[in-house]
């Protein structure tokens, strides 16, 4: 009997043993688990904005205070709203004097919340000053991202990208526009106008631009650039934005005719060669010798004279390109060409006749 009690013991002690040994092991994982969520609170806390952390320590300073001091004088101080009051009028250092504790232990208290509380409202207000300055300083820097939609986003600064920005202010004055550029230290002082700074081709650049709300896209080429280098490098804008928003319409300059094809492949949806516009400007210019350059700027659409393109409708079909000449001159809109598909007549033949898909080219206010 004592031998098996003593064995009895022997084992007890030893499950006793394993389960104290279970429980030592346990404990450092809930001290660890603590540990985990207490820096996760903290990191989460620290990721908050510091005036909102300044703010909340201020709130909870006078909501505290102002307990405490509703607590120490109920005579002086009748409800908890009229410590707040307090707490707020002494921690503001404005001082109204209507409530003021008439105790030791309650002036004691109003001295510690004037030496902790008016610490935290400074540096709160001294926050929220350079967290303001800080949003305008990266706005001015091109840092923020745009936020709004239906936006025009214009690739490139230049002087063409000036003319183009004031003429859509006249058009349509309310219409945002986004200038995408990594040259300029700065945004311009243009109204409507929203600066993104960076480098095009970069996803990070495009979103913040807010490309997948955007209205349309054109991408200039860079002035600072050799032509090849230039197109190649507008081409890669090209993709970089299709590839983010494959619906967006987007119109390209081009600088080389070795490079509108690509660009016509990478999925343009408006070619513009420069070289082929001043080209011809130029040439008209010299054939006429009569000062045809006033008339391309009188083309400006900020002038008011727009080339547009319009349907045929299902009763002109087959009509002649005189009589619905005749037709929209009476309106005060010229009929100039005749566009079907990718071909273009400027000046057809007055008999040449229109069907059902062609688009009519005209120059209208």
């Amino acid at each position: 009997m004592q031998l098996s009690a003593l064995t009895e013991k022997k084992k007890l002690k030893k499950e006793l043993i394993t389960l104290l040994k279970r429980f030592s092991l346990f404990f450092p994982r809930i001290k660890e688990m603590k540990t985990m969520r207490s820096n996760k609170l903290m990191i989460d806390w620290l990721k908050w904005p510091i005036f909102v952390r300044f703010g909340i320590i201020g709130i909870l300073i006078i909501l505290v205070f102002g307990e405490i001091i509703s607590i120490m004088e109920p005579d002086e101080f009748t409800t908890r709203f009229d410590g707040i009051w307090w707490a707020i009028v002494t921690i503001s250092t404005v001082g109204f004097g209507d409530y003021v504790p008439q105790t030791v232990l309650g002036r004691l208290t109003g001295i510690l919340l004037i030496l902790l509380g008016v610490s935290f409202i400074t540096a709160y207000f001294a926050t929220l000053s350079a967290a303001a300055i800080q949003k305008q300083q990266d706005f001015a820097a091109g840092k923020m991202t745009f936020k709004q939609k239906e936006h025009i986003i214009i690739v490139g600064w230049s002087q063409k990208t000036l003319e183009m920005i004031q003429t859509i202010r006249k058009l349509k004055p309310y219409k945002q526009i986004v200038l995408i550029d990594q040259t300029l230290e700065e945004a311009p002082l243009i109204e409507n106008v929203y600066f993104v700074s960076g480098n095009p081709i970069e996803d990070e650049v495009l979103l913040k631009a807010n490309i997948s709300l955007a209205d349309s896209v054109i991408i200039t080429a860079n002035q600072h650039k050799s032509e090849m280098d230039a197109d190649m490098l507008s081409i890669m804008v090209l993709l970089a934005v299709k590839g983010l928003n494959a619906g967006i319409y987007v119109i390209i300059e081009v600088l080389t005719e070795q490079q509108s094809q690509n660009a016509k492949r990478a999925g343009a949806d408006e070619i513009i060669k420069t070289y082929q516009l001043a080209s011809q400007s130029l040439m008209s210019c010299y054939l006429s010798k009569k000062g045809l350059a006033c008339v391309y700027e009188e083309l400006n659409p900020a002038a008011g004279n727009l080339y547009r393109i319009l349907p045929v409708l299902q009763e002109w079909d087959g009509k002649t390109f005189l009589e619905l000449h005749t037709f929209y001159i009476r309106k005060e809109i010229i009929l100039i060409g005749i566009k079907k598909g990718d071909e273009t007549e400027i000046n057809p033949p007055i008999s040449r006749t229109v069907q059902l898909g062609d688009e009519l080219i005209v120059l209208s206010h």
